[in-house]
């Protein structure tokens, strides 16, 4: 299965074509639902380790508060890393969220085309009433995700400012210029996990919408 997997990502990377994907996964029995569950775990945990490389971010310039002396050059690459680790955690939220969405359009127009398919009305407005209850619940989550995305604009601006800084700046009043930095910074990531937290929460409502 492992394999096939494989294959078929290799085989959407070559067609560029996400329903291309989507079909050779309904072929080894992966359903559009499965695809969408999987996503939403991989943004949620994509999230949390963001709040991570944000924490660990922060630590790492509230230690530079503190810095009395030693070689600043290695405090810089400390910093610079945390800086960097934390860019592309921000980045993986996005691939993320942006995955979700690519496979709710197909998910979401597959469930509206097959309420045409239906003999049975009953079965079909129960149906029918289940996509409007999930899409509601989906663009609720979305819209946390996406509020929590823009959160970590303000955390990634301050630490990139505050790496370039160093960089250049390699000394001891470079640090109580940076000094006054910290407490905004602190703010900032305080307010992204809240949002981030906000977003798993919704997360974990739709999934529970979604398999009911």
């Amino acid at each position: 299965m492992r394999y096939l997997v494989a294959f078929v990502i290799s085989l959407m990377t070559l067609t560029g074509c996400s329903s291309t994907y989507y079909a050779a996964m309904e072929q080894v029995g992966y359903h559009k639902r499965d695809i969408m569950v999987d996503r939403v775990e991989d943004a949620k945990e994509s999230q949390q380790e963001a709040q991570q490389e944000f924490t660990s971010a922060l630590e790492a310039l509230s230690a530079l508060t503190n810095f009395d002396g030693g070689e600043l050059e290695s405090v810089y690459k400390d910093i610079n890393s945390r800086y960097e680790a934390s860019e592309a955690a921000a980045q993986d939220v996005r691939d993320r969220i942006e995955a979700i969405e690519d496979v709710s359009d197909a998910l979401f127009d597959e469930w509206q085309q097959e309420l045409a398919l239906y003999s049975n009305d009953k079965l079909r407005r129960s149906s029918e009433q289940k996509l409007r209850d999930t899409k509601a619940s989906y663009q609720t989550m979305l819209a946390a995700m996406w509020k929590a995305e823009q959160k970590m604009t303000p955390v990634l601006d301050t630490l990139r400012d505050n790496t370039l800084y160093l960089k250049h700046n390699l000394n001891a009043s470079a640090i109580g210029s940076l000094q006054g930095e910290f407490m905004s910074l602190e703010s900032d990531i305080e307010l992204a996990i809240e949002q981030m937290n906000a977003a798993i929460a919704e997360s974990d409502k739709f999934l529970q919408k979604l398999n009911q």
